[in-house]
This record gives structure tokens, C-alpha cells and sequence, in this order.
């Protein structure tokens, strides 16, 4: 698709059940320097969209997508996630709220100081960390909501994501983070 500024849009048919992740950029995590995807849950504009800088229009009379690359299926594929001890956390006598404390004040630091770019890619990393505690009986799962929700509501009110975005992905961290629970306990 040719975008009003002379860009172009690439679309490809994708295998079901591939799970994609979306990149920005070079971030570290994308494809390189003005390169976006986006997959499941990606936003997109479709050709005939109009915006104030113009409209954007098919290209080369592409009528079907092209199937996408394994390459690139590859690249965009999500990391596996990183091993962690099936073991508990062990904390000083008496240093198990503490500990809790500060891992929901490194969270909330971690959505409110996101880059611009990485928003709702720093809510979902909290989301999953909140939900191995919460998967471990050491943080009620209402309490890691109200966390995760008031840390991320700057960004709502800025228009980064709606509230519903945000539920969608702090719902889906936490289910990842079910996956691998962490609990905590005092010394002995």
C-alpha cells in the first residue's frame, strides 16, 4: 500500500494460530530504523484510508496478500521467555512485605516511565511480573489490577491506549505470569 507521504505499507497472509508480536522501530526488539509490524491486535490503516496528509492507496494492483516469509515469521516471532527458579523467593525474617513493596513500585515505575513508543509493551512486562506473584499467593490478583490500572492511567488519559487496551493487556500479562508463579517467603 502507498501511504500520502510516499511511504509503503507491506501486507502478508499469515498461518493461523502464529503468534505475532507488533515491533516499532529499533527499539531493540524491531526489525530496524523506520520498520513497524503489526500482528494480532496491531493497528493498521487500510488502503482508501483518508488522514489530513492525504489518502492511502493500493499499490501495483496487488489483489491477494503474499504469504509471509518464514524469515520474517522468524524474526517476528515472540522470545521465549526467560528461565526462572520453580523455587521460592526467600527473604529475610519479616522482609516478605517489603519485598512485595518494592517489586510494585519497580512496576509501576516501569509503565509510568515507559518511552512512547514501548507503552503497552511495558504495561504487558509488569502485567506478567504482577501475575507470577499473584500465581504464588503472594499479591491478590485485585490488588495487582488497581497497580497496574492506576499506573497506566497517564497514558489512557494521553490517548496512548484506551482503558479497554489497557484491561486487554493487563489481563493477558497476568495470565502469562500465572504460568510461571513466584512465591515468597520469609527466612526462617
Amino acid at each position: 500500500m502507498a501511504t500520502p507521504s510516499g511511504g509503503r505499507h507491506l501486507y502478508f497472509r499469515v498461518p493461523a494460530g502464529l503468534g505475532l508480536r507488533n515491533t516499532a522501530g529499533e527499539t531493540g526488539r524491531g526489525l530496524g530504523w523506520k520498520v513497524d509490524t503489526r500482528a494480532g491486535g496491531g493497528y493498521v490503516v487500510a488502503a482508501g484510508s483518508a488522514t489530513p496528509s492525504g489518502v492511502y492507496r493500493a499499490a501495483d494492483d496487488h489483489a491477494q496478500a503474499a504469504a509471509l516469509p518464514g524469515w520474517l515469521a522468524d524474526r517476528l516471532a515472540p522470545p521465549p521467555p526467560p528461565a526462572v527458579s520453580a523455587g521460592p523467593i526467600r527473604t529475610g525474617a519479616g522482609r516478605r512485605d517489603r519485598y512485595l513493596d518494592v517489586a510494585l513500585r519497580a512496576e509501576t515505575a516501569r509503565v509510568t516511565g515507559a518511552p512512547k513508543s514501548q507503552r503497552n509493551a511495558c504495561l504487558y512486562v509488569a502485567a506478567v511480573a504482577l501475575g507470577q506473584l499473584v500465581a504464588g499467593g503472594a499479591l491478590p490478583e485485585g490488588e495487582a489490577w488497581q497497580v497496574l490500572r492506576s499506573a497506566c492511567a497517564g497514558h489512557v488519559a494521553l490517548g496512548a491506549y484506551s482503558a479497554a487496551q489497557a484491561d486487554k493487556t493487563i489481563a493477558s500479562g497476568l495470565r502469562a505470569g500465572a504460568k510461571r508463579p513466584r512465591r515468597i517467603e520469609d527466612a526462617a
